[in-house]
């Protein structure tokens, strides 16, 4: 190739790689000015809320629209409330369907159900709400309600947090809800982490006689535990904002109750039920507020999240 040719054709490729470096910074600050965006707009838009309320807001029970009195005390509970239920059922189940997948399962049935649980992922929130709502709650009503509260709901220190009429929906079903919807998620992440494990370190502990459950705890864990972390994490963001299967299961009541079995509220079930019908700058600005909260709520999870992950690369380099 002539020199001529040669120059050309590196300004050429000099000139893409130029493009090319411009178009990805445009995206990264893009997404960040977008995320900024997102944020002034719901201050803004809590502005008259924030002045009206202040920290009353985030304490306040009361929501009432007939009088322009409102708090946020209720739903961001049934946020909080809803969302750890979810990961105390999705967790345990999550991590035996990874372990069954990797582990044990045989090889003719380990790829039929990773598909069946990666289309459970993609099936819409309101087919779950749906379902939860004219299959689920009739059975928890008639047959799981009755037996918590004859067991559980007579017991003196946990009895008040199960007990109550057995009408199917409520803080417990839509926590129940959440679960079945955030275990596709963090079981395929567990999943594909534990795939990646080298199964030389496997097969030397299956050498010196560890068991099945040895190997999983004592080596795939501690190897994959940041993978294993940042799936719980994305299934906890996932249920902190979901919005129409809890709409259909919470029950929708703005009262607090120390029982899970009655309904409550949440954060994006309040926002999903009463923005269309908000009348007024204060009450259309205080479901910006609730809105507002919902985005810091999920902004702390994340960076606690990312602060975790951070802290266990550190012990392992430190163990390194």
């Amino acid at each position: 190739m002539p020199i001529s040719l040669q120059e050309a054709h590196h300004k050429h490729q000099n000139l893409l790689d130029i493009l090319f470096r411009g178009l990805t910074r445009v995206s990264a600050f893009g997404v960040l000015a977008l995320l900024v965006a997102i944020i002034v707009s719901l201050i803004a838009g809590s502005l008259p809320a924030i002045h009206a309320f202040g920290f009353g807001f985030l304490t306040s029970s009361d929501w009432d629209p007939v009088q322009d009195k409102f708090g946020a005390l209720v739903p961001i509970i049934g946020t909080l409330v809803t969302s750890g239920i979810a990961l105390l059922i999705a967790i345990p189940v999550s991590f035996g369907i990874a372990v069954y997948l990797t582990e044990l399962a045989p090889r003719f049935l380990r790829r039929p159900l990773g598909i069946a649980i990666e289309l459970l992922a993609g099936i819409p929130s309101i087919i779950y709400g749906m379902w939860g709502l004219f299959v689920f709650a009739p059975l928890f009503g008639d047959h799981i309600e009755p037996w918590i509260n004859k067991h559980l709901g007579q017991m003196s220190v946990i009895g008040p947090f199960f007990s109550g009429p057995p009408m199917g929906i409520g803080v417990l079903a839509a926590g129940i809800i959440l679960a079945i919807m955030v275990i596709p998620f963090i079981a395929s992440v567990m999943r594909d982490v534990f795939e990646v494990v080298p199964p030389l370190l496997k097969e030397s502990a299956y050498g010196l006689g560890a068991t099945t459950w040895e190997v999983v705890w004592n080596v795939v864990l501690p190897y994959t535990k940041i993978g294993v972390v940042g799936g719980i994490m994305l299934g906890l963001g996932r249920a902190l904002g979901e919005t129409m299967a809890v709409t259909f299961v919470i029950g929708n009541a703005h009262e607090l109750s120390k029982s899970l079995l009655m309904p409550g509220n949440s954060i994006s079930s309040a926002l999903a039920n009463e923005f269309t019908e908000a009348v007024g700058d204060l009450y259309t600005s205080s479901l910006i507020e609730l809105g507002l909260i919902l985005f810091f709520i999920t902004f702390v999870v994340l960076s606690l999240a990312r602060v975790m992950l951070y802290k266990l690369g550190q012990r392992e380099g430190r163990a390194a």
